[in-house]
């Protein structure tokens, strides 16, 4: 597999296995959440994605995400429009409301740091089709 310098994390460490969320992944990611102060408004968290890992469509409410890519190859989809290849130095803006996946190229290891504030409605997996044809 391509980049598997990033399974042991690229700036921070990869984390744990994402086991909280793991409900609403396809394979298996890790998290290491860089900022949880209660006072604070927005979450950081570093996630790591396995070679064909990827998060389910979601959307993001009362808030947005923002994704730094740090290490691998990955990819991003908006629903209704074509999907971005992403590779580190990549900024993705998502904006309340825009239903949305993310997650790792088939062949390799992907990692990101999240931004994310407002709540996460989770939704229906990105089926094989969808993804097998990236």
């Amino acid at each position: 597999m391509k980049n598997e310098e990033v399974k042991d994390g690229i700036i921070f460490s990869a984390g744990e296995p994402n086991d909280a969320y793991a409900q609403y992944f396809i394979g298996q990611s890790y998290l290491n959440n860089l900022v949880t102060d209660p006072d604070v408004s927005v979450g950081v968290g570093n996630v790591t994605f396995e070679p064909g890992c990827r998060n389910n469509w979601h959307i993001h409410k009362n808030g947005f995400q923002i994704l730094l890519v740090t290490g691998g190859e990955g990819w991003y989809q908006e629903d209704g429009q074509p999907a971005r290849k992403l590779v580190p130095g990549d900024v993705v803006v998502t904006h309340d409301g825009v239903k949305h996946w993310h997650g790792a190229a088939k062949d390799s290891w992907f990692e990101h740091l999240a931004i994310t504030a407002g709540q996460a409605e989770w939704l229906e997996p990105v089926t094989d089709q969808i993804y097998d044809a990236l």
